[in-house]
C-alpha cells in the first residue's frame, strides 16, 4: 500500500515515519511512503504556498495551485477543470486533513487499508482554498473537535491507524480484532465474543453498541499483586469461557463509564 504526504514541511515525518509498526511495515515493503514537498511546485522565487482570503479576515490560506499540481504529479494524471473533471481511481483516497473534515474513526482506517493508495494533504494556516477540498480531495478528515498548527500530525495519525490494520503489520494479528473501537464490540451485546456464553440479563438492557464499537477491556500483568491491588481472580483461573464474558462485561464497564456516547440509546 502507498502513502503520499503532501506538506510544506516534509522535515516533519522524519520521526514519526521512523518508530515501531510503521517503520517495520516500511522495511518489510508493507507499505510505501512518499513524503511531497508542496513549495516544490510553486511559481515565484518566495515558493509562496499561500495567500490572503478574499472578503478579508486574519489569517492565510493555501492557494488552490500548487496542491492540485502536486496531487496531479503524484497521480500521473491532471484532475482537468470545471467544465470537464477527471475522477481519481475508486481504489484512491485523496484525503484533506481539516478541522471542518468528517470525524476520523476505526472504520474509516479499516476502509482507508482496503484502498492501494492513500494521499494526505496536510493543511496549514487559516485553512485551504475551497476548491480543493470540493474538487481535489475525494474526503475532508479530522481527527477530534480540537485546533491544530496544521495536518501533519492528524496524517502521520491517520498513516499508523491504517498501516496496523494491514496483514502483516502486527506480530499477533488478533491484537487489532480486540482493541478499542474494533469489530468486536459492535452488535448484540455478548453475541461476538470468543468462546462467550450470551450476556447476562442486564448486559441486554443496553439496547447494541454503535457502529463504533466497544472500549478495550481492561488488561492486567505481573505482578498479580501490586501495592495491594490484585488482578481480578478469573484472569488467572485458566477458564477460558470465563475470561472471554468478564472481558466482554468489562469492556461495556467502561464503555459506560468512559464514552456512553458509544452506546446506542
Amino acid at each position: 500500500m502507498r502513502f503520499d504526504l503532501v506538506t510544506i514541511f516534509p522535515e516533519f515525518f522524519s520521526g514519526p515515519l521512523d518508530y515501531g509498526i510503521v517503520r517495520r511495515a516500511r522495511e518489510t515493503g508493507l507499505i510505501d511512503v512518499h513524503v511531497q514537498d508542496l513549495r516544490v511546485f510553486t511559481k515565484d522565487r518566495h515558493r509562496t504556498v499561500d495567500d490572503r482570503p478574499f472578503g478579508g479576515g486574519a489569517g492565510m490560506v493555501l492557494k488552490p495551485e500548487p496542491l492540485f499540481e502536486a496531487v496531479e504529479s503524484l497521480l500521473g494524471y491532471g484532475f482537468g477543470d470545471a467544465s470537464r473533471q477527471t475522477l481519481p481511481d475508486p481504489k484512491t483516497a485523496i484525503i484533506l486533513t481539516s478541522a471542518a473534515g468528517r470525524l476520523f474513526r476505526q472504520e474509516t482506517a479499516r476502509r482507508y487499508a482496503g484502498l492501494e493508495r492513500v494521499i494526505l494533504i496536510c493543511g496549514r494556516y487559516e485553512g485551504v482554498d475551497e476548491r480543493v477540498a470540493e474538487h481535489l480531495a475525494t474526503e475532508e478528515i479530522s481527527i477530534g473537535d480540537f485546533i491544530l498548527s496544521g495536518g501533519e500530525l492528524p496524517a502521520a495519525l491517520i498513516l499508523d491507524a491504517v498501516t496496523r490494520l494491514l496483514p502483516g503489520a502486527l506480530g499477533n494479528e488478533a491484537s487489532s480484532q480486540y482493541e478499542s473501537f474494533s469489530e468486536m464490540g459492535t452488535g448484540r451485546i455478548g453475541a461476538t465474543a470468543v468462546g462467550a456464553s450470551p450476556a447476562p440479563t442486564k448486559d441486554r438492557e443496553v439496547a447494541q453498541v454503535s457502529s463504533h464499537g466497544l472500549l478495550d477491556f481492561p488488561h492486567y500483568t505481573r505482578p498479580a499483586e501490586f501495592r495491594g491491588w490484585t488482578v481480578p481472580e478469573v484472569l488467572i483461573g485458566g477458564n477460558h469461557a470465563e475470561v472471554a464474558k468478564w472481558r466482554r462485561e468489562a469492556a461495556l464497564e467502561k464503555t459506560r463509564r468512559q464514552r456512553p456516547d458509544l452506546l446506542l440509546p
